[in-house]
């Protein structure tokens, strides 16, 4: 089964989650909040890469100081920094019943897939 990771009140996680509904895609929700940061993170990591994964546009990131946000540098740093404040994962990461894993919104690529 395909499983969206997020938080709930995120806005992008809400639009993905309508999306799938409507689309009647079957899959699970994991709170990063109620839940953790899964297992799994090491896997997006080396699959999508660290900077794919980290979401520096978004508030948790910029509220990071100067030294927080230079220390990250490499999977390592990034991984360490991700399951410390998981709000900084770029959302929603989707783990597709058939294997592939995509980070962010994409309903056209989403779309793709399905076709």
């Amino acid at each position: 089964m395909t499983t969206l990771y997020g938080i709930p009140n995120c806005d992008t996680v809400k639009k993905a989650r309508t999306w799938l509904d409507d689309q009647g895609i079957a899959y699970t929700f994991h709170d990063f909040k109620k839940a953790g940061v899964p297992a799994q993170l090491d896997t997006w990591i080396a699959q999508l890469g660290w900077e794919a994964v980290l979401n520096r546009k978004g508030t948790t990131w910029r509220k990071l100081d100067a030294a927080q946000q230079a220390a990250v540098h490499d999977a390592a740093s990034a991984a360490a920094l991700l399951r410390a404040q998981p709000s900084a994962i770029k959302r929603p990461v989707v783990e597709w019943d058939d294997g592939p894993v995509t980070v962010g919104f994409a309903p056209d690529a989403w779309a793709a897939r399905r076709n």
